[in-house]
């Protein structure tokens, strides 16, 4: 997995997040229709029904936004590797050697001969 491109990376954690959301809503819509199996009054297990719809449709929203995100992002980072990977590297021209160093040692020299003197 190291060898791998984050873009799979990202679509394959993604669709581990989607089957844990969608197992999870699940197990809650179960929940929630059991409890309306055992109600005692029809209002009470009509509420729980509606609740149990409600809470697998607001799970599916939120797993297709993660999907949609996932792959947003995924695709996103590909097409910045591409790009990437296409455009040339600047090669940075040499410099010249400084002239000041040598200006330096110059008035160095001139400054030792005047002491001398």
């Amino acid at each position: 997995m190291a060898d791998a491109d984050l873009d799979v990376v990202i679509r394959q954690l993604a669709r581990q997040l989607h089957t844990g959301l969608m197992t999870r809503a699940k197990e809650r819509r179960d929940r929630f229709n059991g409890l309306a199996a055992k109600a005692k009054g029809k209002e009470t297990g009509e509420r729980f029904k509606m609740l149990a719809r409600a809470s697998m449709e607001q799970a599916t929203a939120a797993a297709k936004r993660l999907q949609m995100s996932a792959d947003n992002v995924a695709d996103s980072y590909a097409r910045a590797m591409r790009l990437a990977a296409s455009t040339p590297v600047p090669v940075k021209a040499e410099k010249k050697a400084k002239d000041k160093p040598a200006k330096k040692a110059a008035k160095s020299k001139k400054a030792k001969a005047k002491k001398a003197k």
